[in-house]
């Protein structure tokens, strides 16, 4: 069933609106930086399920946008920009793929360039050199255990999105379409 105009701008208005608020919390609850985000993300694939992958990145465009001027947690706006916003509209095509094992691998390495990207953002546009220091403290191992671990995070967030698409599928987009 298409959906009239009118109703994809109302449902990217107020799936956008809600990203804009996950993306606040994480200017009063700082350490909500990612979650916020990979949720944002999750909300950003329930609009290209409704409606279709370019109204999807219609929205991801907008709250990208709106997210690095008016939210005060630039990092956490960064990373949805560099990662969770596009991922879940990337992750079909990439789940198309017949290779299980290479779908995996193609989601790990797009998530692994993204984050040492938003890493590399991070430390040279806002200035953090320190953080550089710090890991020089941390041993010679640090940037390649913490990108270990953040891949851990990755896959749970997949699987998440995973669990989350279903779920969407089976219990919310019946009551919304009205079937």
């Amino acid at each position: 069933m298409k959906r009239s105009l009118s109703y994809r701008i109302a449902l990217g208005g107020t799936l956008a609106s809600m990203c804009l608020l996950c993306q606040f919390i994480t200017g009063v609850f700082p350490v909500f930086y990612i979650v916020m985000p990979m949720l944002c993300g999750i909300l950003v694939s329930v609009m290209a399920a409704e409606t279709n992958i370019w109204w999807g990145f219609l929205m991801y465009l907008a709250v990208g946008t709106l997210s690095l001027f008016v939210t005060p947690n630039k990092e956490a706006a960064f990373i949805f920009i560099m990662f969770f916003g596009h991922y879940p509209l990337l992750r079909p095509y990439i789940c198309r793929i017949k290779l299980k094992p290479l779908v995996f691998i193609v989601k790990l390495l797009l998530f692994d360039v993204c984050m040492i990207a938003f890493f590399l953002v991070t430390v040279y546009l806002f200035g953090m050199d320190e953080l550089l220091e710090e890991m020089g403290e941390f041993g010679k191992y640090g940037a390649i255990i913490l990108l270990c671990v953040v891949n851990i995070m990755f896959v749970s967030y997949d699987y998440l999105m995973d669990i989350s698409i279903d779920l969407y599928n089976k219990k919310l987009h019946p009551k919304i379409s009205g079937k």
